[in-house]
Protein backbone atom coordinates (compact mmCIF):
# COMPACT_ATOMS: atom_id res chain seq x y z
CA UNK A 1 0.00 0.00 0.00
CA UNK A 2 0.72 3.73 -0.51
CA UNK A 3 1.89 5.23 2.41
CA UNK A 4 0.70 8.85 2.72
CA UNK A 5 2.53 11.02 4.18
CA UNK A 6 1.23 14.12 6.60
CA UNK A 7 1.53 17.47 6.61
CA UNK A 8 3.70 19.05 9.76
CA UNK A 9 2.16 21.13 12.05
CA UNK A 10 3.93 24.25 10.27
CA UNK A 11 2.53 23.53 6.73
CA UNK A 12 -0.79 23.01 7.90
CA UNK A 13 -0.64 26.15 9.60
CA UNK A 14 0.48 28.08 6.86
CA UNK A 15 -1.89 27.32 4.62
CA UNK A 16 -4.55 28.20 7.28
CA UNK A 17 -3.07 31.15 7.69
CA UNK A 18 -3.36 31.98 4.07
CA UNK A 19 -6.94 30.72 3.94
CA UNK A 20 -7.83 32.59 7.17
CA UNK A 21 -6.90 36.08 5.25
CA UNK A 22 -8.52 34.89 1.85
CA UNK A 23 -11.86 34.06 3.89
CA UNK A 24 -11.10 37.45 5.87
CA UNK A 25 -11.24 39.47 2.42
CA UNK A 26 -14.76 38.62 2.37
CA UNK A 27 -15.63 39.23 6.15
CA UNK A 28 -15.95 35.35 7.05
CA UNK A 29 -14.01 35.04 10.55
CA UNK A 30 -12.54 31.59 10.10
CA UNK A 31 -12.19 31.38 13.87
CA UNK A 32 -15.30 31.65 14.37
CA UNK A 33 -16.45 29.21 12.02
CA UNK A 34 -13.67 26.29 13.34
CA UNK A 35 -15.38 27.07 17.23
CA UNK A 36 -18.87 26.36 15.58
CA UNK A 37 -17.58 23.09 14.23
CA UNK A 38 -16.03 21.99 17.41
CA UNK A 39 -19.02 22.31 18.99
CA UNK A 40 -21.87 20.59 16.99
CA UNK A 41 -21.81 16.95 17.65
CA UNK A 42 -22.53 14.62 15.15
CA UNK A 43 -23.59 11.39 16.27
CA UNK A 44 -22.34 8.49 14.87
CA UNK A 45 -24.90 5.30 13.96
CA UNK A 46 -23.50 1.86 15.54
CA UNK A 47 -25.83 -0.42 12.46
CA UNK A 48 -22.54 0.48 10.41
CA UNK A 49 -20.07 -1.47 12.29
CA UNK A 50 -22.06 -4.59 12.22
CA UNK A 51 -24.57 -4.52 9.25
CA UNK A 52 -27.80 -3.90 11.59
CA UNK A 53 -27.44 -7.56 13.10
CA UNK A 54 -27.44 -6.55 17.17
CA UNK A 55 -26.58 -8.67 19.46
CA UNK A 56 -30.39 -9.91 20.44
CA UNK A 57 -30.41 -13.47 21.82
CA UNK A 58 -33.35 -15.34 20.07
CA UNK A 59 -35.67 -18.31 20.26
CA UNK A 60 -35.28 -19.82 16.64
CA UNK A 61 -34.64 -17.50 13.27
CA UNK A 62 -35.09 -13.92 13.28
CA UNK A 63 -37.17 -12.65 11.03
CA UNK A 64 -39.17 -9.72 9.80
CA UNK A 65 -37.14 -8.06 7.89
CA UNK A 66 -37.60 -3.98 6.84
CA UNK A 67 -34.04 -2.82 6.90
CA UNK A 68 -31.11 -4.53 4.62
CA UNK A 69 -27.34 -4.22 4.42
CA UNK A 70 -25.68 -5.11 1.78
CA UNK A 71 -22.32 -7.04 1.11
CA UNK A 72 -19.58 -8.94 2.89
CA UNK A 73 -15.94 -6.91 3.26
CA UNK A 74 -14.55 -9.39 5.71
CA UNK A 75 -14.29 -8.02 10.01
CA UNK A 76 -17.55 -7.54 10.68
CA UNK A 77 -18.23 -6.77 14.08
CA UNK A 78 -19.79 -10.17 15.98
CA UNK A 79 -19.79 -8.90 19.64
CA UNK A 80 -20.37 -6.14 22.03
CA UNK A 81 -16.58 -6.00 22.21
CA UNK A 82 -15.73 -6.18 18.62
CA UNK A 83 -17.77 -3.13 17.76
CA UNK A 84 -16.73 -0.91 20.80
CA UNK A 85 -13.67 -1.28 19.65
CA UNK A 86 -13.89 -0.40 16.04
CA UNK A 87 -15.88 2.71 17.35
CA UNK A 88 -13.08 3.52 19.51
CA UNK A 89 -10.81 3.39 16.45
CA UNK A 90 -13.23 5.44 14.03
CA UNK A 91 -13.59 8.57 17.04
CA UNK A 92 -9.65 8.98 17.40
CA UNK A 93 -9.98 9.64 13.22
CA UNK A 94 -12.64 12.10 13.39
CA UNK A 95 -11.99 15.54 14.96
CA UNK A 96 -14.25 17.72 16.57
CA UNK A 97 -17.41 16.46 19.74
CA UNK A 98 -19.14 13.26 18.54
CA UNK A 99 -22.38 11.33 19.75
CA UNK A 100 -22.63 7.68 19.35
CA UNK A 101 -26.44 6.21 18.34
CA UNK A 102 -28.23 2.45 19.56
CA UNK A 103 -30.63 0.46 18.31
CA UNK A 104 -32.67 -1.37 20.43
CA UNK A 105 -31.33 -4.80 19.53
CA UNK A 106 -28.03 -3.67 20.32
CA UNK A 107 -29.10 -4.86 24.23
CA UNK A 108 -26.49 -7.13 26.65
CA UNK A 109 -28.54 -9.44 27.71
CA UNK A 110 -25.75 -12.19 28.90
CA UNK A 111 -26.59 -15.02 26.90
CA UNK A 112 -30.77 -14.64 28.26
CA UNK A 113 -33.71 -14.34 26.02
CA UNK A 114 -35.39 -11.00 26.54
CA UNK A 115 -37.70 -9.90 24.28
CA UNK A 116 -38.12 -6.29 23.29
CA UNK A 117 -41.31 -5.15 25.20
CA UNK A 118 -38.88 -6.38 28.37
CA UNK A 119 -35.56 -4.62 27.79
CA UNK A 120 -34.50 -2.04 30.46
CA UNK A 121 -31.33 0.12 31.35
CA UNK A 122 -29.34 -2.34 32.70
CA UNK A 123 -28.91 -3.91 29.20
CA UNK A 124 -27.28 -1.14 27.75
CA UNK A 125 -25.17 -0.38 31.06
CA UNK A 126 -22.07 -1.46 29.30
CA UNK A 127 -22.88 0.85 26.39
CA UNK A 128 -23.40 3.66 28.81
CA UNK A 129 -20.30 2.95 30.64
CA UNK A 130 -18.54 2.79 27.72
CA UNK A 131 -19.79 6.07 26.40
CA UNK A 132 -18.42 7.80 29.51
CA UNK A 133 -15.15 6.18 28.90
CA UNK A 134 -14.68 7.21 25.56
CA UNK A 135 -16.54 11.23 26.39
CA UNK A 136 -19.45 10.56 23.91
CA UNK A 137 -23.39 11.08 24.56
CA UNK A 138 -25.30 8.61 23.62
CA UNK A 139 -28.72 8.30 21.24
CA UNK A 140 -31.39 5.81 21.13
CA UNK A 141 -33.87 3.85 18.13
CA UNK A 142 -36.64 1.39 18.99
CA UNK A 143 -35.61 -1.44 16.71
CA UNK A 144 -39.49 -2.32 14.80
CA UNK A 145 -37.99 -4.95 12.30
CA UNK A 146 -36.54 -8.19 12.26
CA UNK A 147 -38.71 -9.66 14.95
CA UNK A 148 -41.69 -12.52 14.39
CA UNK A 149 -44.30 -10.07 15.27
CA UNK A 150 -43.00 -7.37 12.32
CA UNK A 151 -43.76 -10.63 9.76
CA UNK A 152 -46.84 -9.04 8.46
CA UNK A 153 -45.37 -5.81 7.57
CA UNK A 154 -46.82 -3.52 10.41
CA UNK A 155 -45.80 -3.15 13.64
CA UNK A 156 -47.67 -0.07 15.59
CA UNK A 157 -49.88 0.38 13.16
CA UNK A 158 -51.23 -3.41 12.98
CA UNK A 159 -54.70 -4.45 13.15
CA UNK A 160 -53.96 -7.34 15.31
CA UNK A 161 -54.38 -5.21 18.97
CA UNK A 162 -52.31 -7.96 20.89
CA UNK A 163 -49.03 -7.29 17.99
CA UNK A 164 -50.02 -3.46 18.26
CA UNK A 165 -49.33 -3.67 22.13
CA UNK A 166 -46.46 -5.60 21.88
CA UNK A 167 -44.98 -2.60 19.71
CA UNK A 168 -46.07 -0.16 22.12
CA UNK A 169 -44.78 -1.82 24.80
CA UNK A 170 -41.54 -2.06 23.45
CA UNK A 171 -41.46 1.87 21.99
CA UNK A 172 -42.76 3.28 26.16
CA UNK A 173 -39.62 0.87 27.35
CA UNK A 174 -36.65 2.51 24.74
CA UNK A 175 -38.10 5.80 25.93
CA UNK A 176 -37.40 5.18 29.38
CA UNK A 177 -34.16 3.36 28.41
CA UNK A 178 -33.10 6.88 26.61
CA UNK A 179 -34.38 8.67 29.33
CA UNK A 180 -32.05 6.83 31.72
CA UNK A 181 -29.34 7.28 29.37
CA UNK A 182 -29.86 10.86 29.25
CA UNK A 183 -29.54 11.05 32.80
CA UNK A 184 -26.80 9.52 33.58
CA UNK A 185 -24.95 11.53 30.75
CA UNK A 186 -26.31 15.02 31.47
CA UNK A 187 -27.52 15.77 28.04
CA UNK A 188 -30.56 14.63 26.10
CA UNK A 189 -31.15 11.12 24.69
CA UNK A 190 -32.54 11.44 21.23
CA UNK A 191 -34.58 8.96 20.56
CA UNK A 192 -35.80 8.66 16.52
CA UNK A 193 -39.11 6.40 15.99
CA UNK A 194 -39.27 4.69 12.66
CA UNK A 195 -41.70 2.02 11.87
CA UNK A 196 -41.29 0.00 8.30
CA UNK A 197 -44.76 -0.74 8.17
CA UNK A 198 -46.51 -0.81 4.62
CA UNK A 199 -48.00 -2.95 1.79
CA UNK A 200 -46.10 -3.92 -1.59
CA UNK A 201 -48.85 -3.51 -3.61
CA UNK A 202 -52.32 -1.51 -3.87
CA UNK A 203 -53.92 -1.27 -0.38
CA UNK A 204 -57.84 -1.26 -0.51
CA UNK A 205 -57.63 0.72 2.97
CA UNK A 206 -55.05 3.41 3.31
CA UNK A 207 -56.85 5.03 6.29
CA UNK A 208 -57.01 2.39 8.83
CA UNK A 209 -53.48 1.79 9.40
CA UNK A 210 -52.35 5.48 9.80
CA UNK A 211 -55.50 6.39 11.95
CA UNK A 212 -53.62 3.39 14.34
CA UNK A 213 -50.38 4.73 13.83
CA UNK A 214 -51.59 7.77 15.52
CA UNK A 215 -53.82 6.15 18.14
CA UNK A 216 -50.07 3.87 18.89
CA UNK A 217 -47.92 7.65 19.01
CA UNK A 218 -50.74 8.89 21.62
CA UNK A 219 -50.03 6.18 23.75
CA UNK A 220 -46.52 5.89 23.48
CA UNK A 221 -46.18 10.12 24.11
CA UNK A 222 -48.76 10.16 26.56
CA UNK A 223 -46.23 9.75 29.58
CA UNK A 224 -43.96 12.78 29.98
CA UNK A 225 -40.50 12.15 30.13
CA UNK A 226 -37.88 15.48 31.19
CA UNK A 227 -36.89 16.95 28.29
CA UNK A 228 -33.64 17.47 29.82
CA UNK A 229 -33.19 13.80 29.38
CA UNK A 230 -35.00 12.83 26.15
CA UNK A 231 -36.00 14.54 23.33
CA UNK A 232 -38.28 12.52 20.69
CA UNK A 233 -38.06 12.45 16.83
CA UNK A 234 -40.40 10.66 14.54
CA UNK A 235 -39.28 9.47 10.67
CA UNK A 236 -40.83 9.54 7.56
CA UNK A 237 -39.89 7.59 4.73
CA UNK A 238 -41.07 7.01 0.51
CA UNK A 239 -40.87 3.33 0.46
CA UNK A 240 -38.86 0.32 1.39
CA UNK A 241 -38.05 -3.36 -0.34
CA UNK A 242 -41.35 -4.85 0.08
CA UNK A 243 -43.48 -2.01 0.31
CA UNK A 244 -43.21 0.06 -2.80
CA UNK A 245 -46.74 0.68 -2.65
CA UNK A 246 -47.77 1.93 0.67
CA UNK A 247 -45.89 3.22 3.95
CA UNK A 248 -47.79 4.20 6.17
CA UNK A 249 -45.53 6.47 7.96
CA UNK A 250 -45.16 8.81 4.71
CA UNK A 251 -43.89 12.71 4.88
CA UNK A 252 -47.56 14.11 4.73
CA UNK A 253 -48.97 11.62 8.21
CA UNK A 254 -45.18 12.49 10.19
CA UNK A 255 -45.69 16.22 9.49
CA UNK A 256 -49.15 16.43 10.04
CA UNK A 257 -48.32 14.56 12.99
CA UNK A 258 -45.52 16.47 14.60
CA UNK A 259 -48.11 19.78 13.98
CA UNK A 260 -51.24 18.23 15.80
CA UNK A 261 -48.64 18.48 18.94
CA UNK A 262 -47.66 20.48 21.46
CA UNK A 263 -44.34 22.55 20.21
CA UNK A 264 -41.29 20.98 21.24
CA UNK A 265 -43.25 17.58 22.46
CA UNK A 266 -42.20 15.86 19.09
CA UNK A 267 -40.08 16.95 16.85
CA UNK A 268 -39.88 15.90 12.54
CA UNK A 269 -37.08 13.55 11.27
CA UNK A 270 -35.86 14.08 8.16
CA UNK A 271 -33.69 11.38 6.19
CA UNK A 272 -31.92 12.34 3.24
CA UNK A 273 -32.29 9.10 1.61
CA UNK A 274 -35.96 8.46 2.59
CA UNK A 275 -37.47 10.51 -0.28
CA UNK A 276 -37.89 10.47 -3.71
CA UNK A 277 -35.15 9.89 -6.06
CA UNK A 278 -35.41 13.49 -7.38
CA UNK A 279 -36.15 15.00 -4.02
CA UNK A 280 -33.64 16.86 -1.85
CA UNK A 281 -34.56 17.72 1.53
CA UNK A 282 -32.59 21.46 1.79
CA UNK A 283 -35.49 23.16 0.37
CA UNK A 284 -37.61 21.43 3.34
CA UNK A 285 -35.00 23.08 6.26
CA UNK A 286 -36.75 27.05 5.92
CA UNK A 287 -40.16 25.37 5.65
CA UNK A 288 -39.46 23.74 9.17
CA UNK A 289 -37.95 26.77 10.57
CA UNK A 290 -40.86 28.36 10.07
CA UNK A 291 -43.41 26.41 11.81
CA UNK A 292 -41.02 24.21 14.71
CA UNK A 293 -38.26 24.81 17.27
CA UNK A 294 -36.33 22.00 16.32
CA UNK A 295 -34.94 18.99 13.79
CA UNK A 296 -33.54 15.69 13.63
CA UNK A 297 -31.31 15.11 10.42
CA UNK A 298 -30.41 11.58 9.41
CA UNK A 299 -27.55 12.46 6.95
CA UNK A 300 -27.28 9.82 4.19
CA UNK A 301 -26.85 9.85 0.59
CA UNK A 302 -29.30 7.69 -1.61
CA UNK A 303 -28.65 6.36 -4.83
CA UNK A 304 -31.42 6.17 -7.79
CA UNK A 305 -34.10 4.71 -5.61
CA UNK A 306 -34.81 5.49 -1.45
CA UNK A 307 -31.29 4.16 -0.12
CA UNK A 308 -28.66 4.25 2.58
CA UNK A 309 -25.26 4.59 1.16
CA UNK A 310 -22.52 6.11 2.86
CA UNK A 311 -22.30 10.08 3.01
CA UNK A 312 -19.80 11.96 0.31
CA UNK A 313 -19.32 15.69 0.02
CA UNK A 314 -21.37 16.28 -2.84
CA UNK A 315 -24.07 18.76 -3.69
CA UNK A 316 -26.90 17.64 -2.08
CA UNK A 317 -25.03 17.36 1.42
CA UNK A 318 -23.40 20.92 0.99
CA UNK A 319 -26.85 22.58 0.20
CA UNK A 320 -28.25 20.62 3.19
CA UNK A 321 -25.80 23.03 5.68
CA UNK A 322 -25.85 25.89 3.74
CA UNK A 323 -29.33 25.75 4.31
CA UNK A 324 -29.22 25.08 8.23
CA UNK A 325 -26.22 27.87 8.16
CA UNK A 326 -28.58 30.61 6.16
CA UNK A 327 -31.85 29.89 7.90
CA UNK A 328 -30.13 29.83 11.45
CA UNK A 329 -31.15 26.96 12.36
CA UNK A 330 -28.18 24.74 13.06
CA UNK A 331 -28.39 25.00 16.49
CA UNK A 332 -31.85 23.88 16.38
CA UNK A 333 -30.74 21.09 14.65
CA UNK A 334 -29.52 17.39 16.00
CA UNK A 335 -27.41 15.72 13.51
CA UNK A 336 -26.87 12.30 12.95
CA UNK A 337 -25.53 9.73 10.07
CA UNK A 338 -27.63 6.62 8.82
CA UNK A 339 -26.07 4.14 6.36
CA UNK A 340 -25.00 1.31 6.24
CA UNK A 341 -22.63 -0.67 3.55
CA UNK A 342 -20.90 -4.24 4.51
CA UNK A 343 -19.12 -4.13 0.75
CA UNK A 344 -16.21 -1.77 2.15
CA UNK A 345 -14.33 -1.14 5.11
CA UNK A 346 -16.97 -0.92 7.83
CA UNK A 347 -15.06 1.76 10.21
CA UNK A 348 -13.87 3.66 7.00
CA UNK A 349 -17.56 4.20 6.56
CA UNK A 350 -17.86 5.82 9.48
CA UNK A 351 -14.86 7.98 8.33
CA UNK A 352 -15.09 8.83 5.30
CA UNK A 353 -19.30 9.69 6.10
CA UNK A 354 -18.46 11.80 9.45
CA UNK A 355 -15.90 13.52 8.05
CA UNK A 356 -17.59 14.61 4.85
CA UNK A 357 -21.06 16.01 6.90
CA UNK A 358 -18.16 18.24 8.70
CA UNK A 359 -17.07 19.47 5.44
CA UNK A 360 -19.94 20.52 4.55
CA UNK A 361 -21.00 22.17 7.87
CA UNK A 362 -17.28 23.76 7.48
CA UNK A 363 -18.47 25.32 3.82
CA UNK A 364 -21.51 26.55 5.07
CA UNK A 365 -20.12 27.98 8.38
CA UNK A 366 -17.35 29.90 5.55
CA UNK A 367 -20.20 31.38 2.88
CA UNK A 368 -20.07 35.07 3.54
CA UNK A 369 -24.04 34.76 3.17
CA UNK A 370 -24.22 38.79 4.10
CA UNK A 371 -22.90 39.96 0.56
CA UNK A 372 -24.84 37.47 -0.88
CA UNK A 373 -27.92 38.41 0.33
CA UNK A 374 -27.13 42.05 -0.32
CA UNK A 375 -27.09 41.18 -4.06
CA UNK A 376 -29.92 39.20 -4.10
CA UNK A 377 -31.99 42.37 -2.47
CA UNK A 378 -30.39 44.67 -4.79
CA UNK A 379 -31.95 42.19 -8.15
CA UNK A 380 -27.43 41.51 -8.76
CA UNK A 381 -28.40 37.82 -9.34
CA UNK A 382 -25.50 37.38 -11.62
CA UNK A 383 -22.93 38.77 -9.01
CA UNK A 384 -24.75 36.61 -6.77
CA UNK A 385 -24.35 33.75 -9.11
CA UNK A 386 -20.94 34.39 -9.64
CA UNK A 387 -19.60 34.33 -6.44
CA UNK A 388 -21.51 31.25 -5.60
CA UNK A 389 -19.52 29.66 -8.49
CA UNK A 390 -16.09 31.56 -7.09
CA UNK A 391 -16.45 29.94 -3.68
CA UNK A 392 -16.64 26.23 -5.32
CA UNK A 393 -12.98 26.88 -5.50
CA UNK A 394 -11.86 28.69 -1.84
CA UNK A 395 -9.38 27.12 0.12
CA UNK A 396 -11.99 25.84 3.04
CA UNK A 397 -10.05 22.60 3.21
CA UNK A 398 -7.07 24.57 4.48
CA UNK A 399 -9.19 25.33 7.07
CA UNK A 400 -10.51 22.03 7.72
CA UNK A 401 -7.12 20.71 8.12
CA UNK A 402 -6.51 23.33 10.59
CA UNK A 403 -9.25 21.65 12.55
CA UNK A 404 -7.96 18.12 12.26
CA UNK A 405 -4.77 19.63 13.65
CA UNK A 406 -5.94 21.52 16.82
CA UNK A 407 -8.35 18.60 17.68
CA UNK A 408 -5.44 15.90 17.63
CA UNK A 409 -7.08 13.68 14.66
CA UNK A 410 -4.58 13.04 11.30
CA UNK A 411 -4.96 16.11 8.55
CA UNK A 412 -5.63 14.83 4.90
CA UNK A 413 -5.07 11.69 3.54
CA UNK A 414 -3.06 10.44 6.51
CA UNK A 415 -5.92 8.89 8.05
CA UNK A 416 -5.51 6.07 5.77
CA UNK A 417 -2.56 4.63 6.65
CA UNK A 418 -4.48 4.35 10.24
CA UNK A 419 -7.38 2.69 9.17
CA UNK A 420 -5.46 0.27 6.32
CA UNK A 421 -3.66 -0.89 9.13
CA UNK A 422 -6.48 -1.89 11.40
CA UNK A 423 -8.05 -3.44 8.32
CA UNK A 424 -5.16 -5.79 7.90
CA UNK A 425 -4.19 -6.01 11.90
CA UNK A 426 -7.66 -6.40 13.93
CA UNK A 427 -10.65 -6.11 11.58
CA UNK A 428 -9.59 -9.00 9.02
CA UNK A 429 -7.77 -11.10 11.66
CA UNK A 430 -11.65 -12.09 13.22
Amino acid sequence: MMNFLPMTDAEVQQRYELAKKSFADLGVDTEKALETLANTPISLHCWQGDDVHGFEVHEGAVSGGGIMSTGNYPGCATSPEQLRCDAETALKLIPGKKRFNLHAIYAETEGKVVDRDQITPEHFARWMAWAKEQNVALDFNPSFFAHPLADSGYTLSNRDDKVRDFWVRHDKQCRLIAAEMGKAQGSPCIVNHWVPDGAKDQPVDRLTPRKLLKDSYDRIFAETLNPAYIRDGVESKVFGIGLEDYTVGSHEFYMNYVASRPQKDVMITFDMGHFHPTESIHDKISSVAVFQDELLLHVSRPIRWDSDHVVNFNDDLRNLFLQLVRCHFLKNTYLALDFFDGAIDRLGAWVVGTRAAQKALLYALLEPTPILDQFEKDNDNAMKLALLEELKGAPWEAVYDEFCRRQGTPVGTAWINQLFDYDRKVARTR
